[in-house]
């Protein structure tokens, strides 16, 4: 499993951008594919540019987090994301700092403002969930 700590090294190897997103493109194709049922509209992220879908399934204490979206570089986001919360319990959840690990990545300036808001909008549905669960 990637963490987050492995994407931000190696997100710095990259000089350009351009590298930058194709390396986000390549994670997101390695996220486990899921089943076209998880396309619905309770699942649906609302406020994202991009149509995209997450479901959360508990696990003892952890939050086990099935997602897809209908284009490359917002599966890429998927990973990233991914990245700090799958897999993890509800306080883990909450207590990441997901804005430090934007920064780290020089991340959300490199986004349109749509897109950045999408993301927010990731992270927030997640953080519901873990609210929920807790």
């Amino acid at each position: 499993m990637t963490t987050t700590d492995d994407i931000v090294e190696t997100i710095s190897f990259f000089d350009s951008w351009e590298d930058r997103y194709r390396y986000m493109i390549d994670l997101g194709k390695e996220l486990p594919s899921v089943d076209e049922s998880i396309r619905t509209d309770e699942k649906l992220v609302p406020g994202c540019q991009s149509q995209v879908w997450i479901e959360a399934d508990q696990n003892d204490d952890t939050l086990n987090f099935k997602v897809d979206s209908d284009a490359l570089i917002v599966k890429g986001l998927l990973a990233i994301v991914m990245a700090a919360y799958n897999n993890k319990t509800p306080q883990q959840i909450l207590q990441f700092d997901i804005e430090s690990y934007f920064t780290a990545l020089d991340l959300i300036k490199h986004l349109s403002p749509t897109r950045g808001n999408g993301l927010k909008a990731m992270v927030e549905k997640i953080k519901r969930f873990a609210n929920d669960a807790n």
